[in-house]
């Protein structure tokens, strides 16, 4: 009996602490309605692109519909110059846009914090090596560099999109994320750690990386924006293979269309303009509150 009710009042601690912290983290959301704006937009869209293509039909040309107007029957956007329908396309290509995104920052972000934060704690030749390396990096201009490897390779993956773009993306973040543990390495907390004899791996990324997060956090979401306008970028010079549907290719389509100079395919060209600008605008302004969630200091203004 004592046995069962321990396990019962565990697990309702448990459950207990989880739905505390998740109304703690939506509260924080609540403070700032800019923040929460960016969280609501952001939502949005990776919902609507991650489940609307399995209920939208399949995109087909129709010469008798070719470049209908915004607000056309039965074509909310319009359509293209081959007579596709644009909302569609926008609802089917915004899932690999978003998930490259979020991928290629995800790899930077965790390549920037472990050469980072070792080369800071460390020190010596590691501290030179990986500033070297850095320096070098950054030397070659990132965008050049994808139009190379993309007229030398076929770049038909998102996933290898998105791990080209990371490796290439790391070193702003390195320099940054050094900076801040040279900082941090001199706080009593890191020396009674090493009193301790914790460990490098322990000091280093259990206790000095979480005083980061703020930090962290609003460099991933730069870096988040910094992958999908490159991947754009690819997709509008016609660097990466023009197959299947995003943002990017409906850019490249529309541009070699030239729906620019054509008032009634505006829709067409404008449509992934909007939506890439949305997707940005609600990240950036969604990190005003997830910082405040994440700093104390800000917390308790």
């Amino acid at each position: 009996m004592a046995e069962t009710v321990t396990t019962a009042g565990s697990t309702a601690a448990i459950g207990t602490t989880s739905v505390s912290r998740f109304a703690g983290i939506m509260h924080g959301l609540r403070r700032s309605p800019a923040g929460f704006i960016g969280f609501i937009i952001v939502a949005l869209l990776v919902l609507i692109t991650a489940i609307g293509p399995f209920f939208t039909p399949e995109v087909e040309p129709n010469v008798k519909e070719i470049l209908l107007p915004f607000a056309s029957p039965g074509h909310f956007l319009g359509t293209d110059n081959e007579g596709k329908d644009v909302l569609i396309q926008m609802i089917d290509g915004g899932r690999s846009v978003i998930f490259i995104g979020f991928f290629a920052a995800a790899i930077s972000t965790f390549i920037a914090i472990v050469l980072g934060s070792l080369a800071a704690y460390l020190g010596a030749s590691t501290d030179s090596v990986v500033t070297t390396a850095a320096d070098v990096v950054l030397t070659v201009p990132t965008i050049v560099l994808l139009a190379v490897l993309g007229a030398m390779f076929k770049l038909d993956s998102p996933i290898l999109l998105a791990i080209l773009v990371g490796v290439l993306s790391w070193p702003v973040l390195t320099r940054a994320v050094r900076s801040q543990v040279l900082s941090l390495k001199e706080r009593e907390f890191v020396e009674a750690a090493k009193l301790l004899d914790l460990g490098t791996i322990r000091i280093v990324f259990v206790e000095i990386l979480p005083n980061m997060a703020s930090f962290i956090l609003m460099n991933f979401i730069i870096g988040v924006t910094n992958a999908i306008y490159a991947l754009v970028g690819l997709y509008l010079l016609g660097l990466a293979p023009l197959t299947g549907s995003n943002w990017g290719i409906m850019l490249n389509r529309a541009w070699i269309a030239g729906a620019i100079f054509n008032d009634d395919s505006l829709p067409f060209i404008l449509s992934p303009i909007v939506a890439i600008i949305l997707l940005l605008l609600g990240l950036v302004m969604m990190t005003r509150s997830l910082e405040e969630i994440l700093n104390p200091r800000l917390r308790d203004r």
